[in-house]
Parts: C-alpha cells; sequence; structure tokens
C-alpha cells in the first residue's frame, strides 16, 4: 500500500486501481451514466410538429460563407427551436406549419434540427433529381 491506496506495478508503468470496498459500495452505491440527448425538443421523438415565429438567413463559422437559411420555430411543446431549411430556394413563411427532426449543422452554431422537406407547409424541392427522398421532390413524369 502506497498511501493508502493500491498499487500495482505494470512493466516500468506504475498504475493506480481505485476500487470502491463493499462497505463503499453500501453507502454511495455505483454512479450511473446518464446519456444527454442532443435533440431535447424532440423528447424522444423521431420528429415533431412546430410553427415558424421568424424565416431568416445566417451566416456560417469560418472559415465557411454563405447565407444559410434557417427558421425560428415553436415546438408543440412549448419550446423554441432554431431549424435550418435544407435544399435550393423555400417558400417558408412565418405562421408556416413544419416538421422538425434531429440532425446538425456543423458550421451553424445552435442549430440543432433540419426541417423535413415536403411534409407539412415545407414544399419539396424543384427540379430536383438526386437524392429526392431527402428534399421532398416527387418522382419525375417519364
Amino acid at each position: 500500500m502506497k498511501n493508502g491506496l493500491a498499487c500495482k506495478k505494470n512493466k516500468e508503468l506504475e498504475v493506480l486501481y481505485f476500487m470502491p470496498t463493499i462497505n463503499q459500495l453500501v453507502r454511495k452505491g455505483r454512479k450511473r451514466i446518464i446519456n444527454k440527448t442532443k435533440s431535447p425538443a424532440l423528447m424522444k421523438c423521431p420528429q415533431r410538429e412546430g410553427v415558424c415565429t421568424r424565416v431568416t438567413t445566417t451566416t456560417p463559422k469560418k472559415p465557411n460563407s454563405a447565407m444559410r437559411k434557417i427558421a425560428r420555430v415553436r415546438v408543440t411543446n412549448g419550446m423554441e427551436v432554431t431549424a435550418y431549411i435544407p435544399g435550393i430556394d423555400h417558400t417558408l413563411q412565418e405562421h408556416n406549419r413544419v416538421l422538425i427532426r434531429g440532425g446538425r449543422v456543423k458550421d451553424l452554431p445552435g442549430c440543432r434540427y433540419h426541417i423535413v422537406r415536403g411534409s407539412r407547409e415545407a414544399t419539396g424541392v424543384e427540379k430536383r433529381m438526386k437524392a429526392r427522398s431527402k428534399y421532398g421532390t416527387k418522382k419525375p413524369k417519364a
């Protein structure tokens, strides 16, 4: 014992192993690992509905440069979140009902949600040919 701690030699490297005594486990028990959610406004649901309170654009973090389209959405549970509007061009306005899903935008701090295109009042992207399901575009007529 070294300073009241159990020591174990491990190939020239001294490693300290802290193991609780049975008495300590009886008194305190094991601490549960708490997993923090990345999208708290969804409340463990895959999507949530909300109403746009503000539709605007913002600039991304360095080194990127663009005008990213975002919307402030009041979710049905009362929370207000910032959601990204994916795709080219949109027709969203204030008071439009939208469906939001989880998924952050890497260069927009505080933007942890995406608006689902092609659902509710968020129309799909026009003339989109590839990855249509992600942008709510119908299959073009032959």
